[in-house]
């Protein structure tokens, strides 16, 4: 493992990394909040969602720092007397699964489609483009609430698991259509390549085509845009959240933190609010950087 990463460091992408202080900052803070959603359970000081531990006592207390703060609450409660900092953590492991796992099922589908529409051409292509520009005519939140709205309409009583899988399948269709795009344009150049006409002259099936040789040479721009549309996704599940159409209120995430926090903005409790806002902003500042970053690194024309 450790010499995979001082390989990957002796690379171009590993030495342009190097050589970036932005991209060094960013993957810092992206590490830290990954580490601290995943191990929330071990690393947080209090489980926020555990009722037999919360005190309403311990209610809207400030951070610790405050004449009137508690120090067993380094970034003071909510409204029901939950660890503010322990919320955070619990908080960003949703909001991090809802978007790294919508944005996988976008690339999967993206990809295929886009695959399809740009090697096959003709009514393939034809029917696919039509129906991505009808999916960019409507605005992407737009389609999430729609989507979130009948699920939940639907199935009023589902389980949790339920809910967070109409909350990925709602950001997965609007997500889906840029990557197919890319990869149709991709593969619109490479399916007239020389290595492709061969495969076709010794019979390779198109499949196999595709698979073998026409993916592995459209997946640097994918990997680009998947980097940034997490913190596109992750957004966009904290709107659906606040909009009080995402996640369920048994398991808040960032985006539902910030709707209960919102409602004492102005009462004095600012820190309800303000710290998760301040948390979903250094997660999708963090990913956009490395996106930024990565596509530099990815562009011979910069090397």
């Amino acid at each position: 493992m450790i010499s995979r990463i001082r390989q990957w460091l002796d690379s171009d992408v590993g030495h342009s990394f190097k050589t970036s202080p932005t991209a060094i900052v960013a993957a810092i803070i992206a590490l830290i909040c990954l580490v601290a959603a995943l191990f929330a359970p071990w690393v947080a000081p209090h489980n926020p969602f555990d009722l037999a531990t919360l005190e309403l006592s311990n209610a809207r207390l400030p951070p610790a720092w405050s004449p009137d703060g508690n120090a067993s609450f380094l970034l003071g409660t909510d409204d029901q007397g939950r660890d503010i900092l322990s919320a955070l953590m619990y908080g960003a492991r949703i909001s991090l699964a809802v978007g790294i796992a919508s944005v996988v099922l976008s690339v999967v589908i993206g990809v295929a489609l886009g695959l399809l529409a740009g090697f096959l051409g003709g009514w393939v292509d034809t029917l696919l483009m039509r129906v991505c520009d009808v999916m960019l005519s409507f605005p992407a939140i737009l389609v999430a609430l729609l989507i979130a709205g009948v699920g939940r309409a639907l199935f009023p009583n589902a389980h949790d698991t339920l809910a967070f899988g109409v909350l990925i399948i709602s950001i997965t269709l609007t997500g889906w259509v840029q990557y197919a795009r890319t990869v149709r344009g991709s593969t619109l150049v490479e399916r007239n390549k020389e290595y492709v006409q061969a495969a076709r002259v010794t019979g390779v099936a198109p499949l196999r085509i595709m698979r073998k040789h026409v993916l592995p040479n459209v997946l640097g721009p994918v990997l680009v845009l998947a980097t940034i549309q997490v913190a596109t996704a992750i957004i966009t599940e904290a709107t659906l959240s606040f909009l009080g159409v995402g996640a369920p209120p048994t398991s808040p995430s960032l985006g539902t933190l910030i709707r209960i926090g919102n409602d004492y903005l102005f009462s004095g409790e600012w820190w309800i609010t303000i710290f998760p806002g301040v948390m979903l902003v250094l997660i999708a500042l963090s990913v956009n950087l490395l996106g930024d970053w990565l596509r530099d690194a990815l562009n011979p024309r910069l090397r």
